[in-house]
């Protein structure tokens, strides 16, 4: 069938054609948009998942949503070489230009534009070479004092009372929020709680993976009554075949019940692997109707494809140590595996394991799903591995 008709879509963050099991949490977003607009009270949405279920889709759909209905967005992803003050200056810089043209009365978007001057000054290291021109004096003590804990809060702060003075609402949409130091997510975490005191009309769409929780609870012990952590895992048998059949319908191409049963099997239903698997198929199949034997078929090129861009593209970050430690987890079978069954499948004592662990931790390769656990935030990366590396040496 014609490829440049398929309607499948493989890729990072890139909208699928039908999105489907995720109705519930739009709707959350819904009531957090509108009561915050309405300066009601709301958890803010940090939204929790592995690797591949959607979550920076949703984030995009989020947006989506909250331009519809009034809000300006700051929009950033976090990632290990970039500060926190180092993603956000440049986007409240163009949101503040942006409000102080929109016609009004009142000052408060010059006066946070010299409080972003402060705080830029103050944070000067944490940025590094992140060149902002910004033709203003700064606000002297509002948030120059270089400490990211009491500067942020008191930036965003400035922020929202501009956004306030002109009665729009701002949303900060944040991917990757493993990656912030504890300092980091401490001070937006401190923000957040700042404008739910004040009822300010800003909020925070956040995403990350499983260890996001944890780590908002270690920077803060009222992160959990700030924020809502929602977990977005796999689509359901009827889920996925209802976002293969759908699409195809448009097209129509009949994508028959047994061939998405055999999509949803191998992929486990989740939705990046879905999405693959559907635009392979289609490739495929010379015509209505794509059917198993296809899917079957097209196995062996998707996971090529996986291999060598998906799963590869991680693998190649890790160090020696590092893949053995995963190809032992990948031996022990899929799911959480205890720290001392690795430990004996290496051949090594449990404390040993400890920096290697660390580390894949940081590099979001792993998380502890329970206390002792290890477990992949990569979905099928325990058969990659094997594939990987057919002997643990």
């Amino acid at each position: 069938m014609d490829a440049i008709k398929n309607p499948f879509s493989p890729g990072a963050g890139s909208p699928p054609p039908e999105l489907v099991g995720r109705a519930g949490i739009l709707e959350q977003a819904r009531i957090l948009l509108g009561r915050v607009r309405a300066k009601r009270p709301e958890k803010s949405i940090l939204l929790t998942g592995l690797r591949g279920v959607g979550k920076t889709v949703l984030l995009n759909e989020i947006e989506r949503l909250a331009l519809q209905t009034g809000y300006r967005t700051v929009a950033v992803e976090a990632h290990e070489d970039k500060s926190l003050a180092a993603l956000l200056v440049p986007p409240l810089r163009k949101l503040l230009y942006e409000l102080d043209r929109v016609a009004g009365t009142g000052d408060k978007a010059k006066r946070a534009l010299a409080v972003l001057k402060g705080f830029m000054n103050g944070v000067k290291v944490s940025l590094g070479d992140l060149e902002v021109g910004l033709d203003i004096d700064p606000e002297k003590g509002a948030a120059d004092s270089g400490d990211l804990e009491s500067d942020l809060p008191n930036l965003l702060v400035a922020v929202a009372e501009a956004a306030e003075e002109r009665r729009i609402p701002v949303a900060l949409l944040i991917d990757e929020l493993q990656y912030f130091n504890v300092k980091e997510l401490s001070a937006l975490i401190m923000a957040m709680h700042k404008m739910q005191q004040r009822q300010l009309p800003m909020l925070l769409l956040g995403a990350g993976l499983p260890i996001l929780p944890g780590l908002a609870g270690e920077s803060k012990s009222y992160a959990e009554r700030l924020f809502s952590f929602p977990n977005i895992g796999a689509l359901s048998e009827p889920d996925v075949i209802k976002a293969l059949q759908e699409p195809t319908k448009v097209a129509g191409v009949k994508f028959e019940v047994a061939a998405a049963r055999k999509v949803f099997q191998l992929t486990q239903g989740y939705p990046y692997f879905l999405q693959e698997w559907g635009y392979q198929a289609w490739n495929r199949a010379e015509i209505s109707p794509i059917t198993a034997r296809i899917v079957k078929a097209a196995t062996a090129t998707v996971i090529q494809r996986l291999d060598e861009n998906f799963f590869r593209v991680r693998f190649d970050r890790l160090t020696p140590g590092e893949k053995r430690f995963l190809r032992a987890m990948a031996s022990l079978g899929a799911g959480a595996h205890r720290s001392g069954d690795i430990a004996d499948a290496l051949r090594v004592k449990i404390n040993s394991l400890g920096p290697v662990r660390a580390n894949l931790i940081k590099k979001g390769m792993i998380y502890s799903p329970a206390h002792g656990d290890m477990a992949f935030t990569v979905p099928l990366f325990d058969e990659f591995m094997l594939r990987a590396m057919p002997r643990l040496d």
